[in-house]
């Protein structure tokens, strides 16, 4: 008998998110992420997007 493995399905999205990345951060920066997240509710991934976001609107102007 043959098993055929079935790909798990997500939620669909336009914008996939494949690419993953590292920093070093010190223990001031991770406390400083921890709390961004624990005020603004949101995973530690979306509050670093939001902080590239951020810089680069800045960059542009």
């Amino acid at each position: 008998m043959i098993s055929i493995e079935k790909k798990k399905l997500g939620r669909p999205t336009d914008n996939p998110k494949t690419i993953v990345k590292r920093a070093r951060m010190s223990e001031k920066d991770v406390e400083k992420l921890k709390e961004c997240c624990k005020v603004l509710n949101m995973s530690e991934s979306d509050v670093l997007r939001m902080g590239i976001d951020e810089v680069y609107q800045r960059l542009k102007k």
